[in-house]
Order: structure tokens, then sequence, then C-alpha cells
């Protein structure tokens, strides 16, 4: 499990790290400091989150086909980071919710920038054999941080608010006060720790030998059709399977207002997600690793039937009592599919496009989540708290079909 691991990989993991600990710290206590605190109905809380994701999805694109022809992939990761933590304070003077949407926004945007140059220079960074226990390794990493984070906020919660059903705007503001230090420390780690890979080609090498010269500033940096055709048709098969697949999963925003709903204590629902965290910490890095051995497919398919499953569960509890175990089985599909899901992208993806193929798939997940909070929350508000997980528990499901029919194994393109 430690094989074919670089400094890079590493880094990249610590920085990680730092940074969940600080954005998850405050991603789970948003949402309830927007219905507990500011009176927002949870159709807004969808659209802000929708708006939040999907604005950052086109600069997921735009980053990584950047981050190829420019091989400065270092210089993006860092200016992502940055732009987050930047973004962070903003919810200092949030006493309204257009300040929660210019943060969240904000925070996305730093996501946009920094996921495909970040996620390619893992691929860059290990050999093929390699990929799927690097980037399990990395997701361990991340979700190590995100348990840290969840747990800092459930002792300043324990402090704070005790046994509080609601959130107050005190206990908020000091958790965005604690969340800008492990920030500032993944800043710290980008400048000391990571550094750009040399790589033999370049898209403009490529271009100019074929004789084809983009025209336009959109061109320039994406690519022409041509260029984009270079994907191989597994590529863009997995591309729609996700887009089905994300259409039904909704901002985790809902899980926690749903088990708030089902009567779980704020102090009990972040101590809930730290379990979650810590499945996802646990099965992450052997998934990755399993995944070189007995191939990337047929993880992702078990992965969104244990989501579709999960869904389903949120979707008829009716009690808190449920609330644990569905967590923890959540946390197991976050740790099979996200690791496994981007070395599929590294396999399927030319070398010399590998950051725009993580845009590509990134950017489509990202436009897709939009929809689906907009549809959750419409379907929370005019149906029933229910209905939001039955819709994603049908859309996991009919993807998980689409992979398994139309996305073939076979050798991966290097």
């Amino acid at each position: 499990m430690t094989r074919g691991i670089s400094r890079n990989v590493v880094a990249l993991g610590l920085v990680s790290f730092f940074t969940d600990i600080s954005s998850e710290m405050l991603v789970y206590v948003i949402p309830l400091y927007l219905a507990n605190v500011l009176l927002a109905p949870v159709a807004l809380i969808g659209l802000i989150e929708g708006l939040a994701e999907s604005t950052a999805s086109l600069l997921k694109l735009i980053s990584g086909a950047l981050s190829d022809r420019l091989s400065r992939r270092r210089l993006l990761v860092g200016i992502g980071y940055s732009t987050s933590v930047v973004a962070k304070c903003l919810y200092l003077v949030a006493f309204a919710w257009p300040v929660v949407l210019l943060g969240r926004v904000g925070d996305r945007l730093g996501k946009g920038i920094r996921t495909s140059p970040r996620d390619a220079l893992i691929a860059d960074s290990t050999a093929p054999q390699h990929r799927g226990v690097a980037y399990g390794l990395h997701r361990a990493m991340d979700t190590t941080g995100a348990f840290g984070g969840v747990l800092v906020a459930a002792a300043v919660i324990w402090a704070v608010e005790g046994q509080a059903t609601l959130l107050t705007a005190e206990s908020f503001r000091i958790l965005v006060l604690l969340a800008l230090v492990p920030g500032l420390l993944a800043i710290a780690t980008i400048v000391v720790g990571v550094r750009d890979v040399r790589r033999p080609e370049r898209v403009a090498a490529d271009l100019t030998a074929a004789g084809e010269a983009p025209a336009g500033l959109a061109r320039r940096i994406v690519g022409g059709v041509s260029e984009w055709r270079r994907f191989p048709r597994p590529f863009w098969m997995f591309i729609a399977s996700n887009a089905v697949f994300t259409l039904g999963n909704s901002s985790d925003a809902f899980l926690a207002l749903r088990s708030q709903n089902l009567g779980l204590t704020l102090l009990a629902l972040l101590l809930t997600i730290v379990a979650f965290n810590a499945t996802n910490a646990i099965v992450a890095w052997p998934a990755g690793a399993l995944s070189d051995r007995v191939g990337r497919r047929g993880l992702i398919v078990f992965a969104w039937l244990v989501y579709s499953a999960c869904y389903v569960g949120f979707a008829i509890a009716t009690s808190a009592v449920w609330v644990v175990p569905l967590w923890i089985a959540y946390g197991t599909y976050y740790a099979l599919s996200e690791g496994v899901g981007k070395a599929l992208v590294a396999d399927l993806a030319p070398a010399n496009l590998r950051a725009t193929g993580f845009g590509i798939f990134n950017a489509v997940g990202g436009a897709m989540i939009l929809p689906a909070s907009l549809i959750a929350g419409l379907l929370w508000n005019l149906v029933a708290p229910s209905a939001p997980f039955w819709f994603g528990a049908a859309c996991s499901a009919c993807a998980a079909v689409m992979l398994l029919t139309i996305v073939r194994p076979g050798v991966a393109e290097r």
C-alpha cells in the first residue's frame, strides 16, 4: 500500500488534510446556520449549495486545460487553495444569506481552480500501476482531515451549546476563526513541499506538429474539437454515467438537515459525521489499492449501489436511531468511489491531456450539482423530506446500470 507513493503525493495529501480540517469544521454547520440563525427556507439552502458548486464547474475545466498547456500545475493549485481561505473570511460578517452565498461561491471557486491540476499532478507523480493506491492515500489523508475538522466542530459545539438542537451565531463565528488556521497551514505546505513534474509532451507542441493553431481565447484554453476527440469512447461513457449519478447526488447539506429532521441533536449530528469520516478514511486507501488489482469499474458500480441503498434508508427512516448506521454506510460509498473514480479518469485520459480530462470530469459533475440541489430542495418543500432521497436512490441505481453495461473493462490508455 506504500509502493509507488512519491513526495508530491504525500505533500498534496497533507495539503488536503489541512484544508479538510478547515472546510469540514464549517461545511455541515453552514446549512444549519442558514436554517437556524438566518431562517432561510430549505429550497433557498439548496439553491445556495447548487450555485456554489456549479459556478465553480467551468473553472475546473479551464484550470485543468490551462495547466496542461502551461505545465504549471503547482501555481494553479496554490491559487485555488488561497482563494478558498480568503473566501472563508466572509463568514465572519455573514449577517444575511447573500453573504453566505458569496462565501460559498468563493470557496468553491477556489476548489474549481485547484482540483483538476492537483488530481493531474498526482497522476504525473505516480506510475500507472500505482495510481489507485496513490489516489486512495490522498483520499484517506483528505478524509482524515475531515474527521479532525468535524471533531473540532463537535468539541466547540459541546463547549458552547451543550445538547442544544439549534446552532447559534456565536458558535458559528468561533468555528470560522478556528477554521482559518489549518487553511493557512495548507498554503504553507504547498510552498514548502509541492513541486511541478516535468512532462515530455505538451498539448501546444502536439497542435503545432499537426499544423493546427487554435483560434480564439476559449479554444486556446480548452482546445478544439479535434483535441477532445483524442479522448477514448470509454472516457465519455464514464462521464455520462457519472452525470446521471450526480443528478441525484444533492448536497450533503440535505443529509444534515434530514438527520436534524429525524430528531438528532446538533452535537450528536457532528459526532455521527465524525464516524462517517472515520469510515471513509479507513476504507479509502485499501479501496484504491484494491482497484489496482481487480479493476476500477466494478468498485464504482458497487459504491453507487451502496449510495442508492443509503438514500433509500434516509427516505424510509422514522427516527434518529437509523441515522448513525446510514452515515457510516454513506462513508463506505465515498471511500469506494472518490479515489477510484479519479484513478479511472487518469487511466482513460491521454497522458498529455490528463488535467483536461479531470477538468471535463469535474466540470460535468459540477454542472449537475445545481439542478440536483434545486430538485432536492423543491422535493423537500413541495412533497416531503423523504422525497429527495427517493430521487437520489433512483438516479444512482440507473447510473450503476449504465456504467456496468456501456463502459467495458479493458486495458486503460496511459
